[in-house]
């Protein structure tokens, strides 16, 4: 066996994440490795706390980066906040909700499904008609914006219609976190979890979450033990929280939060709202270009995600040859469908560092190309020119 030293390509990513990972982060994860309880590292998580109260919009204490993808920050919601038994109402208009659903269950909760058509956003009413059916209900949970779909769903209703009927609101901000307006205490969400791969422009591998003091409250009068130690608050706490001595939990991917805490530094440097205001611009000049070809979004205008765009495959294009074109001659990486969407339409990134003029440009006239070979029915040579019109 002669196996050498691995050296990836260079990719433009711009499918459902990961997005493209800024320099800086990556040569901050570069750099010398302390040890998890060294005080120099223990200052640089009080600053990561700071920085992602910033990006959430919030000053719940307990912010922080779970040391797991944002599937372990989904986890960690459910099983903090589900005792064996307790009803949980799920939105569902795309595939993370069946995650969801799955992570209730697994707690010992009984999920109540609440079903939306996919690549539309959440319809209130149908979630205020299932707490009204269901007012033993204890926790309403759903996806602020559905990576599986492009849509986006109006979180502050949604929480507003969950307090109104008692209940504790879990949202899942994976997509949405630096991409779209996300306002934590002034939507008064009491448990949200994200991932660094997306709007913020790090490296998979870790999961912000952030809880209020009445998710807190419901966490600390548990009547059973959480189901994971691992991601069990009450230990994790004793390492993340307060400003007294850190207590050994776990040994965190120090590296890792080097990137976070870079990435995090650099949307503070740009701005929260110009970080939104960038993902909506440049959404609008790749729809002007999509449109001028003859494609269409599957999610309708007013409920789509600038950051994620699913457009539906033109009749008779072979859509998985269409990707592996793309990536071949351009180096570039568009998504496929999931679930019931799957092979049915493409997803486009447009997250973070990679939501940028120069990857519009790119990925527009990637596509007017490999279509164009492919004799798809689209209009050719107009897609740059109308997204320049928007640049």
């Amino acid at each position: 066996m002669n196996i050498k030293s691995f050296h990836p390509p260079q990719r433009v990513l711009m499918g459902p994440g990961p997005s493209d990972v800024s320099p800086r982060v990556l040569e901050a994860m570069s750099r010398p490795t302390l040890g998890h309880l060294d005080p120099v590292f223990v200052s640089m998580m009080d600053e990561m706390k700071a920085l992602l109260k910033y990006a959430f919009r919030t000053e719940n204490e307990l912010t922080m980066p779970v040391s797991a993808p944002g599937s372990a920050g989904m986890e960690t919601c459910f099983v903090n906040l589900v005792e064996p038994g307790d009803k949980v109402v799920i939105c569902q208009n795309g595939v993370f909700a069946g995650r969801m659903k799955e992570n209730v269950e697994r707690a010992g909760g009984v999920a109540v499904m609440v079903q939306d058509e996919w690549g539309r956003a959440i319809d209130p009413q149908k979630l205020e008609d299932a707490l009204k059916a269901n007012p033993d209900a204890k926790i309403v949970a759903f996806v602020h914006a559905e990576t599986s779909t492009g849509a986006q769903s109006d979180a502050k209703t949604l929480v507003g219609i969950a307090h109104k009927h008692n209940c504790l609101a879990i949202v899942d901000a994976v997509t949405s976190l630096g991409g779209s307006r996300l306002l934590v205490d002034e939507w008064k969400i009491d448990a949200i979890y994200s991932g660094t791969q997306k709007c913020i422009s790090c490296t998979p591998g870790l999961s912000p979450v952030s809880f209020s003091n009445d998710a807190l409250e419901k966490i600390k009068n548990r009547k059973t033990r959480v189901q994971s130690w691992f991601l069990d608050l009450n230990l994790v706490m004793g390492y993340w929280g307060g400003t007294t001595k850190r207590a050994y939990h776990h040994t965190a991917p120090i590296n890792a939060l080097y990137g976070l805490h870079e990435a995090l530094v650099i949307l503070q440097e740009e701005g929260l709202e110009n970080s939104w205001a960038r993902h909506q611009k440049n959404h609008l000049a790749l729809r002007a270009g999509l449109e001028a070809m003859g494609l269409s979004f599957v999610v309708p205008e007013g409920e789509r995600l600038p950051q994620l765009n699913a457009i539906s495959v033109p009749e008779g294009v072979d859509e998985a040859q269409v990707r592996a074109l793309l990536l071949s001659d351009y180096g570039l990486e568009i998504g496929a469908g999931l679930g019931a969407m799957a092979g049915k339409v493409w997803r486009i990134g447009l997250m973070g560092h990679a939501s940028n003029p120069k990857n519009v440009r790119l990925c527009l006239a990637a596509l007017d190309d490999v279509l164009g070979r492919l004799k798809a029915p689209v209009q050719r040579g107009v897609a740059v020119a109308a997204a320049n019109a928007h640049l």
